[in-house]
């Protein structure tokens, strides 16, 4: 199984994540509540992927995202991020990002996109 970084501002968010992925004997290595704390744990971790909010205070999931892959090209990094994103969203796929799930998601929908970017 994985082990996973979170990366949300929305403790409410990380907590039903971690829920979710432990379920499936993921390993929640840690969380980050902005993309500076992010990439400070990504680089201390090394898990084998994040999720990554889109909308955080101060550093934000595209800069994060950007961050770890000019770090690590091979990152796998998954966007979880609200609709009304759009625009980031895009950029972020366009930049590197692995996959995307649409908040308000369902357990399922993490799972699937998790196994699908670990089998990347």
């Amino acid at each position: 199984m994985a082990r996973i970084l979170i990366v949300d501002d929305s403790l409410v968010s990380r907590t039903i994540l971690r829920g979710i992925l432990s379920k499936r004997s993921h390993e929640v290595v840690g969380e980050a509540e902005d993309g500076d704390d992010g990439l400070k744990k990504f680089l201390a971790l090394r898990p084998d992927m994040v999720t990554m909010d889109i909308t955080m205070p101060g550093t934000n999931g595209i800069v994060c995202l950007k961050a770890i892959l000019a770090r690590d090209p091979q990152a796998k990094v998954m966007i979880v991020s609200a609709l009304d994103h759009e625009a980031e969203i895009l950029e972020a796929l366009q930049a590197g990002a692995r996959h995307c799930v649409i908040k308000p998601f369902e357990p399922e929908q993490i799972l699937k996109a998790v196994s699908e970017v670990m089998s990347e």
